[in-house]
């Protein structure tokens, strides 16, 4: 059975990086209640930007936070703060196809699977577990539904 889950330490560091922020507004806000240094201009923009920073941070924690678990012929999807439990079966997987993009010198790879019902599944090999494994599965049960670039 492969099990694809969240890697912790990505969370951990998108959590901190999160902490800080809130931290960083929560001390401007604090700021302008009480001493007012900085123009308001500094204090809006400010606010602003790091709010914006913030949300869309916690929206990618949020939107990739998503479980495959594949093996007996099986693939069973769980996202948990969607609530969604879908499992399809192999014959169900209409494609699937890798792709590799160079950057920094490092290699990142994104499986992307599609389903009979046209619910399209992406998994990362920089924040999840098994990505190899399940790859090597897909290579091995469903070759042929494979699309190369």
């Amino acid at each position: 059975m492969v099990s694809c889950k969240p890697k912790k330490s990505t969370y951990l560091s998108l959590g901190i990086i999160v902490l800080l922020l809130f931290m960083g507004l929560s001390y401007l806000l604090y700021d302008f209640n009480h001493s007012r240094e900085f123009p308001f201009l500094f204090y809006l923009i400010g606010c602003s930007i790091i709010t914006v920073v913030l949300l869309l941070i916690l929206v990618k924690m949020m939107a990739g936070y998503k479980f495959l678990a594949a093996g007996n012929e099986k693939i069973e999807i769980w996202l948990p703060l969607k609530g969604q439990r879908k499992k399809y079966k192999l014959e169900d997987l209409l494609a699937w196809q890798e792709e590799e993009v160079l950057a920094n010198k490092k290699v990142f790879k994104q499986l992307i699977l599609v389903f009979s019902d046209k619910y399209s599944f992406a998994i990362s090999n920089h924040e999840h577990l098994g990505y190899d494994d399940l790859r090597r599965y897909l290579g091995k049960k469903a070759s042929k539904k494979r699309v190369k670039n």
